[in-house]
C-alpha cells in the first residue's frame, strides 16, 4: 500500500495559516527574488508556444556558451578517478594555491594560501562576509541599482543604506556619494563589472574610496571601533570590453589589504554557473571564521569540480584562448544591441544605453513615460514597459526597480548570455517596431 503524502498537507487557505503558525518571523518575511518572478512569467508564455526573447537571465544557455572543453575534460577525469569524497570546508588546499598563483600571474598580487575560503559558487562567501561581519542592526552600504544586497540585509538584519547612483557614473559608487554614510558603515559593498548595469568603476573613484575606508579604520583603530569592511565582488572581471578595464582594490590602494573580502568564481568568467565554484579572498586573521562558517552550513563546491578547475587555472594559454573567443562572442551581442539604440536615438525615439564595459549585461533606457498606450491610457510605470515589451515585441527585460532603484525612468536591464545573435537582431527588430507604435 502507498501513502498519498498529499492528502495529509494542508493546501490553499489552510497551508498560508499552517506557514504562519509555524515559520519564525524571518522567514516569513523573507521575499523571493523579483527576477525570478518575471522568469516565472516569460517560461508559462513559452510554454504556450509563445516565442521570447529572453534577456532577463543573468546565466549562460550551453546552446550559445560552453564551459572551457579541456576544463570539461579535467571534471570528466577526476570524476572516473573517483574524486568524489567530502573536500576541506576552506577547500582543497590544490584549488586554494591555484587561486594564489592565478591572481599573482593575472593581477601581480600575491595572497597568502591562508586567505582563501573556497565555496559553492560566488554566493556562499558574499552570504558568509554578511554573517560573519553585520551584528543586527549594523549598517550595511551599498549603491542603487544592485544585485540581491536587499536580501542579505535582510537575512542578518542589517540596516540597508541604499544609495542612488546615476548614470553619469555608470551607476557605480563614488567617493562623494559614500563619504556621508563612512561613520556609520560596518561593510560597503562594490560590484565590478557591474551587475546589473554591464559598467565598471572608474580608477579614480575606487582609489577614493579605498583610501577613505583606509583613512576611516585609523579612526576607529584610535577609538577602539569595529572595522569598516570592503566587500568586493568581481566575479565578472575577466569579462572587460573596449578600452574599459578591471581595477581592484589593493592593485590601487595596497593600504586596504586588511580591510577588504574579495568575492570571485568560476561561474562567470569560465560560463560555469552550475559548476558551483566560488571564493572569497580574506584578510588571514578573519578566515577561520568563514571556514567554520561554511563549514556548518554545508556549502562547499564539489570536489572533482575544485580538482579540475585547480588545474584549469594553472593553464594560462588555455585560459586566455577561452577568454578571448568568449569575449568576443559577448561583446559581439551587446554592441549590436549598443549600436541598435544609438541609431533609434539619433532617429529621435526616447530610447538611451550606457556603452558595454564589462560583464553580460547592458543598460538601456526605453522611456515611453507619459506616451499613450495602444489600447487607451498612458505609460506611468516602468512595470508597463517591461509588460509592453514582453507582450508586444516578445522580449524580456528587467527593469531596474527589480534591483532596488526606484523611480519611473525607463531603465532596464538586458542579459545576453542565453541569446544568439541572429535572435537577438530580429528582436530588436521587434522592439523598434514596437517604440515607434507608441510615439
Amino acid at each position: 500500500m502507498t501513502i498519498d503524502v498529499s492528502e495529509y498537507y494542508p493546501s490553499g487557505e489552510a497551508a498560508a495559516a499552517a506557514a504562519a503558525r509555524t515559520l519564525t518571523d524571518q522567514a516569513a518575511g523573507m521575499a523571493g527574488s523579483r527576477i525570478l518572478g518575471i522568469a516565472s512569467q516569460v517560461r508559462a508564455m513559452q510554454a504556450e508556444g509563445t516565442e521570447i526573447c529572453n534577456l532577463t537571465i543573468g546565466d549562460f544557455s550551453p546552446a550559445q556558451f560552453t564551459i572551457p572543453k579541456a576544463l570539461g575534460r579535467a571534471i570528466s577525469e577526476r570524476l572516473a578517478a573517483g574524486d568524489t569524497n567530502y573536500p576541506p570546508a576552506d577547500g582543497t588546499p590544490e584549488l586554494r594555491r591555484a587561486i594564489v598563483a592565478f591572481y599573482e600571474r593575472e593581477l601581480g598580487v600575491r595572497f597568502p594560501v591562508e586567505s582563501v575560503v573556497v565555496g559553492s559558487g560566488a554566493r556562499p562567501p558574499l552570504y558568509v562576509t554578511l554573517a560573519c561581519l553585520l551584528d543586527e542592526g549594523d549598517t550595511y552600504v551599498y549603491g542603487l541599482p544592485t544585485w540581491n544586497n536587499e536580501y542579505y540585509a535582510y537575512l542578518n538584519r542589517a540596516k540597508a543604506v541604499k544609495i542612488p547612483t546615476t548614470p553619469e557614473s555608470g551607476f557605480h559608487l563614488t567617493p562623494a556619494l559614500l563619504a556621508p554614510h563612512l561613520s556609520e558603515a560596518r561593510v560597503v559593498h562594490l560590484n565590478s563589472p557591474l551587475n546589473p548595469c554591464g559598467t565598471c568603476i572608474d580608477e579614480s573613484a575606487l582609489k577614493g574610496i579605498c583610501e577613505a575606508i583606509v583613512a576611516e579604520n585609523r579612526r576607529r583603530e584610535a577609538g577602539g571601533r569595529k572595522a569598516l569592511v570592503l566587500l568586493y565582488d568581481m566575479v565578472y572581471w575577466m569579462l572587460t570590453f573596449g578600452e574599459a578595464k578591471h581595477h581592484h582594490p589593493i592593485g590601487l590602494v595596497p593600504e586596504v589589504a586588511p580591510y577588504v573580502v574579495y568575492v570571485d568564481a568560476i561561474s562567470k568568467n569560465f560560463a560555469g554557473t552550475g559548476l558551483r565554484v566560488g571564493w572569497g579572498i580574506v584578510p588571514p586573521y578573519l578566515q577561520p571564521k568563514f571556514k567554520a562558517l561554511l563549514g556548518h552550513t554545508g556549502a562547499w563546491a564539489p570536489r572533482p569540480v575544485q580538482s579540475a578547475a585547480a588545474w584549469f587555472l594553472g593553464q594560462p594559454e588555455e585560459v586566455h584562448d577561452y577568454i578571448d573567443a568568449f569575449k568576443v562572442e559577448l561583446q559581439a551581442r551587446l554592441d549590436l544591441i549598443y549600436s541598435n539604440f544609438e541609431r533609434m536615438k539619433a532617429d529621435g525615439l526616447p530610447v538611451e544605453a550606457l556603452q558595454p564595459q564589462g560583464a553580460i549585461y547592458l543598460s538601456i533606457r526605453v522611456n515611453l513615460i507619459g506616451r499613450g498606450k495602444p489600447g487607451g491610457g498612458e505609460f506611468t510605470t516602468n512595470e508597463e514597459i517591461r509588460e509592453y515589451l514582453l507582450q508586444e515585441a516578445r522580449i524580456a527585460v528587467v527593469p531596474f526597480r527589480a534591483f532596488g532603484l526606484e523611480g519611473e525612468n525607463g531603465w532596464l536591464r538586458m542579459s545576453v548570455g542565453a541569446v544568439g545573435v541572429d535572435e537577438l537582431g530580429e528582436a530588436l527588430g521587434r522592439l523598434e517596431a514596437a517604440v515607434r507604435a507608441v510615439c
